[in-house]
């Protein structure tokens, strides 16, 4: 019982946050887990898929995103930093707050395995201009 609970509150929350990132078209976002730690945060992992020629859109995190590329390749664009050209077997780390962007390089789609940890009450993501 308490798991269908956690699963139906985790896809509330993606379902919230694909709403505020709906520019993103063609994206796949697959929430795995949600844990309510640590206190005042939510720890949140998801798998995201980005067909060939797609991006995430420009947004940010009330918290910090760590994740690790599954498949493909992507061009990591964080405002105020070089781009990070990354394949399948990297990871990397976004600040909270930061303003990015998530494109894919070469004629493949992209997946990533996701871990948000993010401020209570806040939705996961929000667009950027």
């Amino acid at each position: 019982m308490f798991r269908k609970l956690l699963l139906g509150l985790t896809v509330i929350t993606f379902a919230g946050a694909g709403a505020a990132l709906a520019q993103q078209s063609g994206i796949k976002r697959t929430p795995l887990q949600k844990v309510d730690f640590p206190v005042g945060y939510n720890t949140v992992t998801a798998i995201a898929e980005v067909p060939a020629g797609g991006a995430s859109g420009r947004h940010s995190h009330p918290g910090a995103e760590t994740g690790y590329v599954l498949e493909g390749e992507l061009e990591l664009v964080i405002d105020g930093k070089p781009p990070l050209k990354l394949k399948a077997g990297d990871s990397y780390q976004i600040p909270e707050g930061a303003v990015h962007d998530a494109k894919t390089s070469g004629d493949k789609a992209l997946k990533v395995l996701g871990v948000y940890v993010v401020k209570a009450g806040e939705p996961l993501a929000k667009p950027a201009p």
